[in-house]
Parts: structure tokens; sequence; C-alpha cells
């Protein structure tokens, strides 16, 4: 089919992954799986307009997620530096080597090391797959001039919701996680999961499912899980205060005994004690 996920994945050179703003556990590991699958095959690249935080350092290949949108142009910038200082720049290749002189005005200093900033912009890319998110906010990057003419295709297990003048073709569909969605795309275009991408997917899965107790949980969530385990795949691993349970061989601590209290002797009952007792009282209905 030609708008099969397949179809359009084998027809790009380059593809870019977009993770939303402040993505979950669940849909960083369904883009850098999807990342890990095609980056053999394809000029991939995966961003997130939000850092990295520390949960996401299970994940294999968290390094590669950057701010940058694309990396099709190198920009040189000169920071805490006056421009005005430069008289001019030339540039000359010797061999395969591109020498670039920032010639300075007569008794004004050359930029330090420490003034020049190297970033990227621009996308190359052919395609752009979105992962996760409910609406366009979640991705500002749509609004780059950039992204005009791209292809921009969407996972998830909701449609986003979109101005009427924006076109993205959709691949989502209810599942327990986005992650499951993104083996099953992966399988689809026939690339072998390894040890890694299982990995990302298989914690994907715990955690977008909530530890499988989710209600879009179903057989073929399980199936996925014994074919990720089988591959290698590691699970999310829980964290325990080991504070909270003692060794085995190590018995608990005993609470200290309490002073002994010299015993007084019996005192003889009040002779009331031992006649009949009257109570007086309402009647309960």
């Amino acid at each position: 089919m030609e708008n099969s996920f397949g179809s359009l994945i084998n027809s790009a050179s380059s593809v870019l992954i977009l993770l939303p703003v402040r993505p979950y556990l669940d849909q960083v590991a369904a883009g850098l799986a999807l990342y890990l699958a095609i980056r053999d095959q394809k000029d991939a690249s995966i961003s997130c307009p939000t850092p990295m935080t520390v949960e996401f350092n299970r994940l294999v290949g968290v390094n590669k997620v950057t701010a940058d949108l694309g990396n099709k142009n190198m920009v040189i910038k000169f920071i805490n530096y006056n421009a005005r200082n430069i008289e001019r720049i030339s540039s000359e290749v010797e061999g395969n080597e591109l020498y670039m002189v920032v010639i300075p005005n007569p008794g004004a200093k050359a930029p330090a090391k420490e003034n020049v900033e190297i970033s990227f912009s621009g996308v190359s890319a052919e395609t752009i797959i979105l992962v996760g998110g409910v609406n366009e906010s979640h991705y500002p990057q749509l609004a780059s001039k950039d992204l005009m003419g791209t292809k921009v295709v969407h996972i998830g297990t909701r449609s986003l919701a979109l101005s009427p003048n924006r076109n993205i073709l959709s691949f989502a569909r209810p599942a327990s996680s986005v992650s499951e969605l993104a083996a099953a795309l992966i399988e689809e275009l026939g690339i072998t999961i390894d040890t890694d991408i299982a990995t990302n997917l298989l914690m994907g899965v715990e955690e977008g499912s909530r530890q499988f107790k989710g209600p879009d949980v179903t057989a073929e969530t399980f199936e996925l899980v014994a074919r990720l385990l089988k591959k290698g795949g590691q699970r999310l691993q829980v964290q325990v205060d080991k504070a909270q349970f003692p060794s085995p061989r190590q018995a608990p601590p005993t609470a200290p005994l309490p002073e002994r209290v010299e015993e007084e002797s019996p005192k003889e009952p009040p002779k009331d004690w031992l006649e009949p007792k009257i109570y007086k009282g309402t009647s309960i209905s």
C-alpha cells in the first residue's frame, strides 16, 4: 500500500523522529526503539523540545536525543565577542580540510575558543514521525518553515487534534502503550528486533500499560512481551529501599526492654463492688 507505514519509511532516505513536549517514558522508549531500528538503513535522527530527565537514562540510546530540529546546516556563532572587531573572514580548502580564518581589525583581539559556539539548523529529513502527544501544542516544531513540504506521520494511542490546514498521516489506534504500536510497526518493516530495541520496547510497554493493568491490555500485549523477553529484553527494574527490609542474615533490631516496675500488693475492692448493680436508662426500640 502506498500510504502504509512500511512504504513511507522504505521510500525515505532520511527520517526525523520527534518526541512531544515533556514526554512520558513510554513515548521516549517507542521513539528510541524506532530510531535504533532504522538508523542502520536510513539517515535517522531523534529530537525532543525539552531535555531528557534522569528517569530516561535506563533507555538505550537516550544520549542520541537532541534539542536540535535538524542538522542540515552547521552554524558557527561568536558569543560574548564584539563582531565589529572583525575585519573579515576568509576560507580556503587544502586537500580535504577546510580552513576558516577570522581576521580582526588592527589593534583588536581575535575571538578566543570560549567565544565560539557551534550548532546545527535546518531539516533535511524527507519523513517526520511524531510519537505520542495529544495536539499540536505538544509539537512546537511543526510551526517551523523547515518542515514545509515534508511528509509527517503520527503514531500514538489516540489521534492528534490538528488545525484544519495541517495534513498528517495518522497510524494512531488504541493499544496498551505507544511502545506496543512501535513494536508492531518495526515488525511490519521486517527489521529484526535486537536486545537493545527489545529492552526499550519492554520498558515502554510496562510503563505505558501501568504495569499491565491498563484497560487496553490484551492477549496480544502479553504475546508481545513474551517475544521481547525471548529477544533478550530487560524489564523495568523497581528500586526498593533496602533499609526497609533487613538482610536475612542479619536479625532485625530489637526494641529495648521496658524498665522493670515493682508490682504493688493487691488491695481489697470496696464493699459496694460486690453488691448487685441497678442501671437506669431509656429503652431502646
